[in-house]
């Protein structure tokens, strides 16, 4: 076997816990929704404190993960990014799309606080993450400001994006259902408009699961309106 022919194998360090079970919902990019936290807890062989050792010196933490829900044994060389409309191919290379030759993603996250639990070992509490709960971790690694960040950089076709956000208008029958800690980020998400970008019917009601809810909604010229929350069994 040549070098380029080999195989590597890797496999989980941690999970992370999100108040998004579902796909639909989970932001298009990590620090959009920067209000939205989550905890990382690690496999029993990877809680020795000592792998934790000057954690507390960063702010920023980079997240190596897997696309654990897209179940694909081949890969296409170009992907229709949803921000397109879901009608224009780009290179799979020039996306963050998941579906990849490799599962893998990256993401940029806020490290808040990494407690000691009795229990769990070491668990890292961060912030922005842009992960389903349950996403498999793979690798962590400090984001280092002085060589990770490039102000000047271009972000391609992205860009067009970078101011897209739609009105809120959540009713207050439904937005008392909703703990106080918790509506920053869902307001967070809302502005981000989970919906697919190639859908844009005004009457249609769409719905996500966040915390132990569904979360439903209409859009429509550029306002997003929650129209029903209901908790799930």
């Amino acid at each position: 076997m040549t070098y380029s022919d080999q195989i590597y194998s890797i496999h989980p360090i941690a999970h992370i816990h999100t108040d998004l079970p579902t796909k639909f919902g989970v932001p298009r990019q990590s620090g959009l929704v920067p209000d939205l936290d989550a905890k990382i807890v690690f496999l029993p062989r990877y809680r020795d404190p000592v792998a934790f050792r000057g954690m507390e010196g960063y702010s920023h933490l980079w997240l190596i993960w897997g696309f654990s829900e897209n179940k694909r044994d081949t890969w296409a060389s170009t992907v229709k990014p949803p921000r397109l409309g879901g009608n224009k191919r780009m290179g799979v290379f020039a996306t963050r799309s998941p579906y990849r030759p490799n599962a893998l993603g990256l993401s940029s996250v806020k490290l808040e606080k990494l407690v000691a639990d009795e229990k769990m070992g070491p668990v890292l509490h961060v912030s922005g993450a842009d992960l389903m709960d349950g996403t498999p971790i793979y690798d962590i690694k400090p984001y280092l400001p002085f060589t990770d960040s490039h102000p000047d950089a271009m972000g391609g076709f992205a860009e067009e994006f970078t101011d897209y956000g739609l009105d809120v208008v959540f009713p207050e029958r439904w937005l008392s259902m909703i703990p106080q800690e918790k509506r920053n980020a869902l307001f967070g998400i809302l502005r981000q408009d989970p919906r697919p970008s190639y859908q844009d019917d005004p009457e249609r009601v769409y719905g996500f699961n966040f915390l132990d809810m569904d979360v439903r909604f209409r859009v429509k010229d550029g306002v997003i309106t929650v129209c029903e929350i209901e908790k799930l069994e």
